[in-house]
């Protein structure tokens, strides 16, 4: 009968993270963490579904993610989606919270899962997971650059090398329809040779032409000889320029990429990207830049952010991390011999964990060599052999595993005994 039920597999651009993987992640996340505590960012989580109208207003209609790859969810008369991305659910907590009141100027960061519904490929899943920062209420250019350096020491933290920081600016609102206008005349000669999306983007939003990944449209792109310098006014070029210097300060590569929009709306002034040749054509690691004018678009005052976002499948796939030494793993393992060698193992195991000693036994009534086999596999420092012979002695053998050494430790005194070898 059970032969004929039913097997579910998971949805297509899901994945499991199982055990051995997930410490991987444990550790991967908690050098992000270290780092957001090192540079002053505080940790927020806000919900996986937000109204649809936030993104539709923040990312703009034109965008590849609303207009192919949102995840929409309709329940009566109400329209919720599975958010995409982050910046725009932090934004609306920002202004919802009144957190501009509270603190003029806020640092955050936060770790988890975003839905989009694309193709599923290498490096590029319908759930995947983002680590990323915020930072509000600052116009400054030094914050640019904090954020750049921020990113650097996570990747080293990582093990993360040869990977290449593409920088740009796409100046203020009046440089950007400068930046616009210009584009859309240097592009109507080469029309016949774009894509059918990007003629309609040509006059309804010509910046996704540069975002686009056909390769027709990618090699008109690199022809069309833009710099910054083209289009920025002197306040946003005065800023550019200050980021750069303080990056060069810092010691931190980067490469002008004048073709570089990204494929959100709400950005302005500098942006930039991580790429990785390790991940093929999917090369990037995470990306970001600054957003002005989302805080007062969405309904909050006029304040000046910076936020970026790294995609930790990503992270993984080219990092150098390996998981070993995590929090989690069994340091002793409880061997015992007969029933009520098993009833003082148990309890032994109790003040084990008490004294924070990540510690185990068996529950499958494997025999002796069932249970060494089991404390091999779980890589433990040590086992604990109780046996009749121990039981009436009141003691234990511990033995070390690494050197095979063995040794008699009373009940007694056993926790601390255990620390001292830890």
């Amino acid at each position: 009968m059970a032969e004929n039920l039913k097997k579910f597999k998971i949805p297509s651009g899901m994945k499991d993270i199982l055990s051995a993987e997930a410490y991987l992640w444990q550790e991967a996340e908690d050098k992000a963490k270290a780092a957001f505590n090192l540079y002053g960012y505080k940790p927020i989580r806000t919900p996986l579904l937000e109204e649809e109208g936030l993104f539709n207003r923040s990312l703009g209609n034109e965008t590849e993610i609303v207009k192919k790859q949102m995840f929409v969810i309709r329940h009566s008369e109400d329209s919720y989606v599975l958010r995409p991305e982050a910046t725009a659910g932090v934004v609306r907590a920002y202004i919802e919270n009144n957190l501009d009141k509270t603190d003029s100027f806020v640092k955050l960061y936060y770790i988890g899962p975003m839905f989009r519904a694309e193709r599923p490929q290498k490096g590029r899943l319908r759930q995947f997971h983002h680590i990323g920062a915020e930072a509000l209420g600052s116009n400054s250019p030094y914050l640019d650059s904090e954020i750049i350096s921020l990113i650097k020491y996570i990747l080293n933290a990582l093990g993360i090398s040869g990977y290449e920081l593409k920088l740009n600016s796409l100046g203020c609102p009046e440089d950007k329809q400068k930046l616009s206008r210009m584009l859309q005349d240097r592009l109507k000669d080469e029309t016949e040779k774009l894509c059918p999306d990007c003629k309609e983007r040509l006059n309804r939003n010509v910046f996704r032409v540069l975002d686009c990944k056909n390769e027709n449209c990618k090699q008109v792109v690199s022809r069309l000889s833009l710099t910054p310098e083209d289009y920025l006014c002197q306040e946003c070029s005065e800023h550019f320029s200050a980021v750069k210097k303080n990056l060069d300060k810092l010691n931190i590569n980067y490469t002008l990429s004048p073709n570089l929009v990204r494929g959100l709306d709400y950005y302005n002034r500098t942006i930039f990207e991580i790429s990785h040749k390790d991940l093929g054509a999917q090369d990037a690691l995470g990306a970001g830049g600054r957003y002005d004018n989302l805080i007062f678009e969405l309904g909050g005052p006029k304040s000046g952010a910076v936020g970026f976002a790294l995609g930790i499948e990503r992270l993984l796939l080219v990092a150098g991390c390996r998981p070993h030494g995590h929090a989690g793993q069994t340091k002793v393992f409880v061997v015992t011999l007969g029933e009520e060698a098993k009833k003082e193992g148990f309890q032994l195991l109790d003040k084990l964990r008490e004294a924070d000693i990540a510690s185990d036994m068996d529950y499958e009534n494997k025999s002796l060599k069932g249970q060494m086999r089991k404390a091999n596999d779980l890589g433990v420092k040590f086992t604990i052999l109780i046996g009749d012979e121990e039981l009436k002695k009141q003691s234990l053998l511990l033995k070390d595993m690494a050197s095979g050494a063995q040794e008699e430790i009373s009940f007694n005194n056993f926790i601390g005994e255990i620390k001292k070898r830890l």
